[in-house]
């Protein structure tokens, strides 16, 4: 949903995130932000369960500005699907991401169980030597992101003037089993997504 076509309801949105965000900052020029509604559908319609907000453009490469998953449908897999989801659409522009900050308690153990999850996926799979830069392009996470990431593992070594990643078998399953689920997953496949421009 665009902000600028859509103001009513992209405010309304922003009103309900602040019922259930402490540290929500209430816009009230929406025009900037693009809104990305996940909903569940049944017989009797489809129902919001969360959205989050990103920015048309961005300067500081934020691809989620503001989360929400709505209570009654929260520890679900949601608030998760739409992190995956908002790099998704950032490995479709062609860039890496990160969330606006400052981030909550909650979005920081949320992104860094993501982060984790899929950087621990990367380097399991991996053969060989790989760099943070491309990890950075592989899951289109930012670097720093990357290194906080590896740094609270404890998986990165800082030797001879450059960061090292170490990487063992064993420690890389213990993390991941420490990770728990990722959560619903997104389906590249199925996203039909172009950058948005701007309509002059």
């Amino acid at each position: 949903v665009d902000g600028k076509k859509n103001k009513v309801y992209g405010q309304n949105l922003c009103y309900l995130a602040k019922l259930f965000l402490d540290h929500k900052t209430l816009y009230y020029d929406v025009d900037l932000f693009l809104f990305y509604i996940l909903c569940e559908c049944d017989d009797r319609g489809c129902h919001m369960v969360g959205y989050f907000s990103k920015e048309k453009h961005s300067e500081e490469s934020y691809n989620l500005a503001c989360i929400l998953t709505l209570p009654p449908y929260q520890r679900k897999g949601y608030g998760k699907f739409l992190i995956a989801f908002s790099y998704e659409l950032s490995k479709k522009e062609g860039k890496v991401g990160t969330p606006e900050r400052p981030l909550s308690d909650l979005g920081l153990v949320s992104y860094r169980g993501y982060w984790t999850r899929v950087l621990l996926d990367i380097l399991k799979k991996h053969k060989g030597n790989i760099s943070i830069k491309e990890l950075s392009e592989m899951s289109a996470i930012k670097a720093e992101d990357i290194l906080s990431t590896l740094q609270n593992l404890e998986l990165i070594q800082y030797r001879k003037g450059q960061h090292v990643i170490c990487a063992d078998p064993k420690v890389l399953d213990r993390h991941l089993k420490a990770a728990g689920r990722g959560g619903l997953e997104v389906d590249v496949g199925k996203l039909i997504w172009t950058p948005y421009k701007d309509q002059g």
